[in-house]
């Protein structure tokens, strides 16, 4: 069964957003050396229950996102389009991560799913 990972927050401002969550929640945030803007957060301990997540440049999605970790991206694909979701984001690949894909549930809400896999793009 597929448990949610991880969020996105998006933001105008990440840096601000960061900073914001860091003092409210003391949640740490690292700027991702990927290629796009993004901020990977902390939100607690990793023996804790709890999820960590991210800020994104709100240019690029402006709406809160969660996502679930998957054996097989391909596989969800297939049952979210015969479920009657919408892909908003093909498969794709996230190098030395996984593999991703966003989709809209039939209320429009925004998710993705990742498929871990290390040797991803490499």
């Amino acid at each position: 069964m597929p448990r949610i990972i991880h969020f996105e927050i998006p933001s105008k401002n990440p840096d601000k957003a960061a900073e914001f969550y860091n003092s409210v929640f003391g949640w740490e945030t690292t700027k991702w050396d990927g290629p796009m803007p993004y901020w990977l957060v902390q939100t607690g301990p990793d023996d804790q229950p709890g999820i960590n997540g991210a800020f994104m440049d709100a240019a690029s999605n402006n709406r809160l996102t969660y996502v679930l970790d998957v054996d097989d991206v391909d596989t969800y694909v297939e049952k979210v389009k015969q479920h009657g979701g919408t892909v908003v984001m093909p498969k794709d690949v996230v190098p030395g991560v996984g593999y991703l894909a966003y989709f809209e549930d039939l209320d429009g809400n925004l998710f993705g799913v990742m498929q871990d896999d290390p040797t991803a793009g490499l």
